[in-house]
């Protein structure tokens, strides 16, 4: 358990930092940069903490947008606080990153004055290119989590869920190359890569009877042809495929390469198959997910555990969570059903009031589980177990 005292403290620094937390995620919001490209975010997160008298490592485990800072004192715990900051095309901050990343910041900034009085060590991840790129992949690869704890992040929503799944997922690039004829004078001289592509597609609407609850596969064409007077000898579609656990996903991504070929065949055209990996699924630690929960409710919220009835999407933390335990709760910053994540509504949203009081009570909550976790053995201990046994089960 978290002493009142130290309780206290987080919530009154984090009080002290809060206008300049709602700033950054203004600017953030308002300077929307996709994927490997948050430079700006990445500078003004840095800039911030080297204001306050941090460190910080920038351009961090090899990637320019990527960051560490570190504060408290080593040898105890270290407990690793996340922020993500790209946005999405067209759409801007409609996952709501502008507010993740000032919540980190908070969380980091907040833990930070009392870390050392709690024995152990704070360090902040800003984690670059999570829709689509991978920031936190690299992450691990270069060695980062070693020798962390515990990790954890908050995501906007439209309620407040402590453990909500996210799905494990892999991308599809499917290029086609038939041969061109005129389509009016010799169709029949050429071997269209298009009806190919539209038959991958179908095809794999046609398997999705066979396919577990939770699975989720989705394409879009990306070359339909050159002109519409030419049988096209070059098509491309790209294919999401998504799964609740990674032995589903890797039954299923077999299903969609044989819908592939299946169509090339029919079609008498190549196909050429680009595999992008994507993330794990989440392995929410239960025991961390509790504690998280009791602060949240002490700041007013009324979260549930889980929620059935909330899709659920796809998430780099969900690598993190196979390495170390790791929590993602989501949080409301609109009224449930009234939006969703990747919608202009929830960008707008996102730089709101609430969504700014949501940010607020993200990143006290953040910071008291991070503390929380250095003072309190018996609870570290439960969460180190859990995740050895989470991940047993797996094997």
């Amino acid at each position: 358990m978290l002493p009142s005292a130290i309780a206290a403290k987080i919530d009154g620094a984090h009080a002290k930092d809060r206008a300049l937390l709602v700033k950054l995620s203004q600017d953030i919001h308002a300077n929307p940069e996709l994927r490997w490209e948050e430079h700006k975010a990445a500078a003004w997160i840095a800039e911030l903490l080297e204001s306050r008298g941090f460190a910080v490592d920038r351009a961090f485990a090899g990637m320019a947008t990527a960051l560490r800072a570190r504060a408290g004192k080593t040898g105890g715990p270290r407990i690793a606080i996340l922020a993500e900051y790209d946005a999405l095309p067209e759409i801007g901050h409609a996952c709501g990153h502008n507010l993740i990343a000032a919540a980190g910041v908070g969380a980091f900034l907040a833990a930070a004055t009392v870390a050392s009085e709690a024995g152990g060590e704070v360090v902040l991840f800003g984690t670059p290119a999570e829709e689509g790129g991978g920031g936190k992949i690299k992450l691990i690869e270069a060695g980062a989590f070693e020798g962390i704890d515990a990790a954890m992040m908050f995501h906007p929503f439209d309620r407040d869920i402590l453990a909500h799944p996210a799905l494990a997922s892999y991308w599809y690039a499917f290029t086609f190359r038939g041969k061109p004829a005129h389509a009016a004078a010799a169709p029949h001289a050429g071997r269209s890569a298009l009806t190919a592509c539209l038959d991958t597609l179908r095809l794999i609407d046609g398997q999705r009877v066979h396919m577990r609850d939770g699975v989720r596969v989705h394409g879009v064409v990306k070359d339909g042809g050159q002109a519409v007077n030419i049988i096209p000898e070059r098509a491309a579609c790209e294919v999401n495929v998504r799964a609740t656990s990674g032995e589903e996903l890797d039954r299923v991504r077999l299903i969609v390469e044989r819908c592939a070929r299946a169509a090339a065949m029919a079609s008498d055209v190549e196909v050429e198959i680009e595999v992008r990996q994507g993330y794990r699924e989440m392995v929410n630690n239960m025991a961390m997910v509790r504690a998280f929960g009791a602060h949240a409710r002490a700041l007013g919220r009324t979260p549930n555990e889980t929620d059935a009835t909330a899709g659920a999407g796809s998430t780099d933390m969900g690598d993190v969570s196979h390495v170390v335990p790791s929590i993602h709760p989501w949080l409301g910053i609109v009224d449930r059903g009234q939006s969703q994540i990747h919608e202009h509504a929830f960008a707008r949203a996102a730089v709101s009031e609430r969504g700014h009081s949501t940010c607020a009570d993200a990143a006290r909550a953040l910071a008291r589980t991070a503390i929380e976790l250095m003072v309190d053995t018996e609870l570290l201990a439960r969460v180190r177990d859990e995740h050895r046994a989470s991940l047993a089960r797996r094997r």
